[in-house]
């Protein structure tokens, strides 16, 4: 069997055992995909299948990879309309794999990643496919998350300035040189910070390949996924990240051509509006938004290098994936400067 870094398949299989999972025949394990964020494995004996998750092995930033949140998060939502995966077990110590891990029941449906997977997409589906994800999110986004138990899932308060601090301190634990622009859109973002607005459950990292959709409809999703860096705060920050991730130069934090960055999609304009109808919401303040993504992105892009030389399994091209971090730096001061 291929070692898979991360992984104990013996360790794993009594945690299951232990949590009442009853399996049948001998338990095997694949990579789903890892290194760029959390590692993913699916796990499957003869009966049943799930899909295990857990951080990388190696140069972790602290709250990138919180597998506490995503458990948390996945196991409120269960009784709302937002679809997300059956949750199973939780290992928050990291005793069967060394690191917090969760399980989740294995959704046999499609994920759309790379350019290549839209071939096979009419222009109809795939624009059934960017309604119903605008739909899913404004839907997460009402969500009464006291109700749900998520009352106390974070801190809505000062949410927006706490974004920026955690970020520009993220960069100084990942950053592999020193790029002016950075503190330049820091201290504009700092400078900038809009006034709080009505909280919401955020997902953090939304996109078409964070979410599972039907397997023969694309306009149909069956599970939203990847939730580590969820929590409480302003829903804005996640309708910004979901347009910012359209840039072709998130191909490169990615490794592959996204399906995401595709021009087959509507543009970061036109999926903000279809936002703003959805939810009635107005996006003011939106260049701030624009702006603070950019931040986050450019800062994650460079995490993804330090991983690589750090020795993570970050997949190919890992190390030039800070390449694009001076990109979204200078994208953020645009949109701070009203030239998106």
């Amino acid at each position: 069997m291929t070692e898979l870094p991360g992984m104990d398949v013996p360790a794993l299989a009594k945690f299951l055992i232990d949590n009442g999972i009853q399996l049948v025949g001998d338990l095997q394990v694949e990579l789903i995909s890892g290194g760029r964020s959390n590692l993913t494995f699916k796990a499957f004996d003869e009966k049943s299948a799930w899909v295990v998750r857990r951080p990388p092995t190696s140069g972790l930033t602290p709250s990138a990879h919180d597998m506490a949140r995503e458990w948390s998060v996945m196991s409120g939502l269960q009784t709302t309309d937002v679809p997300v995966p059956v949750t199973v077990a939780f290992d928050p110590e990291g005793t069967a794999l060394g690191a917090p891990t969760t399980v989740v029941e294995f959704d046999p449906g499609r994920v759309i990643r790379t350019r290549e997977d839209l071939e096979s997409l009419s222009d109809d589906e795939i624009a059934s496919n960017t309604s119903e994800l605008v739909r899913v999110l404004a839907s997460l986004h009402r969500v009464d998350y006291a109700s749900v138990g998520l009352g106390s899932f974070g801190k809505p308060d000062g949410f927006v300035a706490r974004q920026v601090k955690t970020w520009a301190r993220q960069w100084e634990q990942v950053k592999t040189r020193d790029l002016p622009d950075v503190e330049k859109l820091r201290d504009k973002l700092q400078a900038a910070v809009p006034e709080s607005r009505a909280a919401s459950i955020v997902h953090g990292d939304y996109r078409v390949d964070n979410v599972i959709l039907e397997a023969g409809d694309p306009g149909s999703v069956a599970a939203v996924v990847d939730w580590e860096l969820s929590t409480l705060g302003d829903p804005l920050t996640d309708v910004a990240l979901m347009c910012v991730y359209r840039q072709p130069f998130f191909d490169a934090l990615l490794g592959s051509g996204a399906a995401w960055t595709s021009d087959r999609y509507p543009s970061a304009d036109a999926l903000a509006e279809m936002y703003s109808r959805e939810a009635d919401a107005e996006l003011s303040d939106w260049n701030f938004y624009i702006a603070l993504a950019n931040f986050k992105l450019g800062v994650i892009g460079e995490g993804i290098s330090h991983r690589a030389r750090a020795g993570s399994d970050a997949g190919s091209g890992a190390e030039r994936a800070a390449e694009a971090t001076h990109e979204f730096m200078a994208a953020g001061l645009r949109a701070m400067e009203g030239k998106q």
